[in-house]
């Protein structure tokens, strides 16, 4: 099936009208356009999948939405981050929540051997930390590079999350 110009800038158009609406949480517009047919893994540009964009920019609602939909929880951006290391990065502790009991892989590397936990220790997101602790990531990681989520932890000065990380 060929589409015409105009049904391909359409689509284009619905598209990017269905990433604006994961980053601005617009649950039920965005439902109906996944229920029309609408690819549950689309992605921007840069990567970003719906659910990159909703988890980040803290829309749990959508979040939990585009869980029923079956997107992939490892889908990676172009910096090789998954939802899981973007909302441990931002410190929201229940999309971190949410996407640990939906299933994402807690140690994933987001980009030089940068894990979730690493992300949260190097911005001082301690009740992250100490959540992903408790769900068993590995704290002696290393990035390719050998550091592990202590050191960028004292590298960053995310002293709040070194108690956690030196206890163990």
């Amino acid at each position: 099936m060929h589409l015409s110009e105009t049904e391909e800038k359409r689509y284009a158009e619905l598209q990017a009208l269905a990433l604006d609406c994961a980053r601005s949480g617009e649950t039920e517009l965005l439902a109906g356009m996944l229920v029309a047919g609408m690819p549950a893994n689309l992605s921007d540009a840069r990567g970003n999948s719906l659910l990159m964009l909703a988890a980040y920019h803290g829309r749990e609602e959508t979040v939990r939405m585009l869980l029923g939909f079956g997107p992939e929880l490892e889908r990676r951006n172009d910096h090789g981050q998954t939802p899981l290391g973007g909302v441990s990065f931002k410190g929201n502790l229940d999309l971190v929540k949410l996407l640990v009991e939906a299933g994402a892989e807690i140690d994933a590397d987001n980009g030089g051997g940068k894990t979730p936990l690493m992300f949260a220790a190097m911005f001082g997101n301690r009740d992250v930390v100490a959540y992903l602790l408790a769900e068993g990531a590995d704290p002696t990681s290393q990035t390719l590079f050998g550091i592990s989520a202590l050191q960028l932890a004292k590298m960053t000065g995310a002293v709040r999350a070194l108690g956690l990380l030196l206890s163990r």
